[in-house]
């Protein structure tokens, strides 16, 4: 599908293909959906699902620019303490309350957007800081932006993480079979617990890096990136009855999403029809991906 694009869209716009394009635009602006999606990934491998990641992004920002007023470089590790805590949250009510992960994170998505509203008033706030904005504006690397040198990085980490450590093996076994991994001795509850506090680590991470870029935050800066990021983890193959896919998978569907908007932006596709474009994709990927022998334990 992401060849498909890719050379259907080369065909429909000369632009696509430049460099300037693929790095600027494609690269930049999926980098942040990439962190958005690898935060998502991790409970949907186990069979649950947050649904408050752009929420968590949306409140992440508007801390940045809070606490970089006051703490300068401090307020890093203060934000993403907040969204390991945000995500820690959600993890105990889910797994020590035993409440749906679904209506778990739907309602601290309610929680984190009034939160964020609070401290801004509904409105953006800015901030000035060129140390601080370099972190996401600059180039490490000649050529490449920090957004994108940073979302790769994330991503071989989470892909480590997931393939290469007892916390990444637990996720899948949890996915595929819970009560085995009870049966197992494993401390279930606690790594039902892990993948909401990555989740929230890298929500947090997102909105940090995207106040950076803009210097500023708003309650619904992130807001659209929900949708996307589900629709890019099922078409990276991230099944949503748990036990199958990974983080490896979903810079796949990542790219495919990307690539996709990117496209139609560039053939001047109308903007509502482009939302038509991206819920059919999510139904279809679902449709496709989904383990039916399982869909009575989709929680």
């Amino acid at each position: 599908m992401l060849f498909g694009l890719m050379v259907l869209f080369s065909i429909l716009s000369s632009n696509f293909l430049t460099y300037g394009n693929l790095i600027n635009n494609v690269a930049v602006n999926s980098a942040l959906l990439l962190l958005v999606a690898l935060a998502g990934t991790f409970p949907i491998l186990q069979q649950s699902i947050d649904l408050s990641v752009a929420a968590l992004v949306n409140l992440s920002g508007v801390l940045t620019v809070i606490l970089v007023a006051q703490f300068g470089f401090l307020a890093i590790p203060m934000v993403l303490a907040a969204g390991m805590l945000a995500g820690f949250a959600n993890g105990y009510v889910f797994a020590k309350l035993k409440v749906p992960s679904f209506l778990v994170t739907l309602g601290t998505m309610s929680v984190m957007t009034g939160v964020a509203l609070i401290i801004t008033g509904g409105s953006s706030i800015n901030f000035r800081n060129d140390a601080i904005r370099g972190i996401a504006t600059g180039e490490y690397l000649p050529g490449i932006p920090n957004l994108v040198f940073w979302s790769v990085l994330i991503y071989l980490g989470t892909v480590f993480l997931a393939l290469r450590t007892k916390f990444g093996r637990y996720c899948y076994a949890l996915g595929e079979n819970e009560r085995v991994v009870e049966l197992s001795g494993a401390k279930v509850d606690r790594y039902k617990i892990y993948p909401f506090v990555l989740s929230g680590l890298l929500c947090a991470i997102g909105g940090f890096l995207l106040a950076a870029r803009l210097s500023s935050a708003s309650p619904d800066a992130g807001t659209d990136l929900l949708l996307p990021s589900i629709a890019a983890i099922v078409m990276g193959g991230t099944a949503l009855t748990g036990g199958v896919g990974g983080p490896h998978r979903t810079i796949l569907g990542v790219l495919v999403i990307a690539v996709l908007q990117n496209g139609m932006n560039l053939t001047a596709v109308d903007p509502f029809v482009q939302e038509i474009i991206l819920g059919v994709v999510v139904v279809v990927a679902v449709a496709l991906s989904i383990d039916r022998r399982k869909i009575d334990v989709v929680k």
